[in-house]
């Protein structure tokens, strides 16, 4: 793929993201799900008013922040409601989100790139994110889950930058690096997975060199002559990493990161100091209720997320014509009343989901083969002699993605399904890399494979559109999506 269509393709894929996150963003002048905590947690810090949240500061800040530029601009100032505790168009309080969840599909394109320096591949990549149901719902309203993929993905970039840039530049993208995985614990605790897989792919890659015996800087240099860029893959530069970038960069900036961004709350809130604060938000959580219907209605364990099994609905209401404006407030009209239905429903593309888990379960297959095979036939570990740049792009993915999901299978509180966003982007990234690898394949049936993929991932957003943008339904317009299949557990 040439830079030229490159760009235009990219361009189109942000064009497209942007316009879906702001179409229509208006439209229920009420809270939409946890809108109800985190648009008046973000108002609050704008009044002065003390307020606990089990969660760090960083998300709300944010909206806070998109609050306070919305005040000093003369429109959007339509429609308005005194919900967050000030009279504010809803539109003041969901801008910022929808403005920055517009630049995720970039963020995974540009992680997709240094990976491979392919660009058909960061392309796929963007193109993927920007057609899920749960990053579009999640950024079209004063939530704060998406900072935790941006921030924590935008730490991963700017890693691979480092491992892809000569020594002098190299602390530079560290600290940016250590600045976002900071940000991102602090928009909620688990964002420090993303760290962990920073870790994590730093151990395996120094475990790699050792037995390859690869591991000093001067056969390092030799490889980097005879290999050009282009066949090389940033996280070969691993090993360059001592104990002291990993410690510093990446333990203790992340650390003063986090800690100073709890300065605001801490000084609006002066019953807690910053010990006392996270006593009180473990304790929060330890007394949610577990993965029960009975705590609530929507909560699903870890392993029902990667099939979709239990989305959530985050606004329901129903009105008599597609005349009338939509539900607001109250209860929904008495059953066979209402003939056209709003429902913003937080669920996954579903074909992208799906698919994604094979191309998941495809990766570790091919690292078994790489890895596993080897070790159990000549019973003993030994890695391949060199590793190649797919490789390493699918220890990337897999590890990322397992490190993100694994700390929840011991988690007894109640869970939804936008937990799964930290973990589901590499789940993106795997079905991308597929795809791309088929349509480079020299089997046109594999080739037609990677086209078919693409067209039912888009197919399938087209079709699930209206639920993630709230769009009015005819009650059999909106049992024929969300009960497809027969499937029963989306309502």
């Amino acid at each position: 793929m040439t830079k030229k269509w490159f760009w235009i393709g990219m361009t189109g894929v942000f064009l497209l993201s942007l316009s879906l996150r702001f179409w229509g963003l208006g439209r229920f002048n009420t809270f939409v799900f946890d809108e109800v905590y985190y648009a008046k947690f973000g108002n609050d810090y704008l009044t002065h008013t003390p307020f606990f949240d089990g969660h760090p500061p960083l998300g709300k800040l944010i909206i806070a922040l998109g609050i306070w530029i919305a005040s000093h601009v003369p429109f959007w100032q339509g429609e308005v409601n005194g919900l967050t505790g000030t009279v504010l168009s809803p539109l003041s309080y969901r801008w910022i989100n929808a403005f920055s969840g517009s630049f995720i599909p970039l963020i995974v394109a540009g992680i997709a790139y240094q990976l491979s320096y392919r660009r058909s591949f960061a392309l796929l990549a963007a193109l993927f994110t920007a057609c899920d149901g749960v990053f579009l719902v999640e950024s079209r309203y004063a939530l704060i889950n998406q900072y935790i993929v941006i921030f924590g993905l935008l730490g991963q970039l700017f890693l691979l930058l480092a491992l892809a840039n000569p020594r002098k530049q190299r602390r530079f993208w560290l600290t940016l690096s250590g600045i976002a995985f900071g940000a991102s614990v602090a928009t909620k605790w688990n964002g420090l997975c993303y760290l962990l897989g920073a870790y994590l792919i730093w151990i395996v890659a120094w475990a790699i060199n050792r037995v390859t015996d690869v591991t000093n800087e001067s056969s390092v240099r030799q490889k980097d002559k005879l290999s050009p860029i282009h066949l090389r893959s940033p996280l070969q530069n691993l090993p360059r990493l001592n104990i002291f970038h990993i410690i510093f960069y990446l333990g203790i900036i992340p650390c003063i990161i986090y800690s100073i961004i709890w300065i605001p709350h801490l000084k609006l809130d002066t019953r807690y100091d910053f010990i006392e604060v996270h006593k009180q938000i473990l304790g929060f959580h330890e007394r949610l209720g577990g993965n029960s219907p009975k705590v609530h209605p929507y909560c699903a364990p870890w392993y029902k997320w990667p099939l979709m099994i239990r989305p959530i609905a985050y606004f329901y209401g129903n009105t008599q014509s597609m005349k009338d404006p939509p539900p607001v407030m109250g209860p929904p009209l008495p059953s066979g009343v209402g003939k056209v239905i709003y429902d913003v429903h937080a669920m996954g593309n579903p074909f992208l989901w799906w698919f994604s888990v094979a191309a998941l379960l495809f990766l570790v297959g091919m690292l078994m083969s790489k890895f596993v095979v080897p070790w159990v036939r000549e019973k003993r570990f030994s890695a391949p002699t060199s590793v190649s740049i797919e490789t390493w792009t699918a220890l990337y993915i897999v590890l990322n993605y397992a490190v993100n999901i694994l700390p929840w299978v011991g988690v007894t509180r109640c869970a939804f399904i936008y937990h799964y966003m930290t973990g589901v982007i590499f789940a993106f990234l795997a079905i991308a890399w597929l795809v791309d690898q088929s349509l480079r394949s020299y089997y046109k049936e594999v080739r037609v494979f990677g086209v078919t993929v693409i067209f039912l991932i888009l197919f399938a957003f087209i079709f699930w559109m209206p639920l993630y943008l709230g769009l009015p339904l005819s009650s059999e317009d909106y049992d024929r999506r969300i009960m497809w299949m027969g499937i029963k557990t989306w309502i």
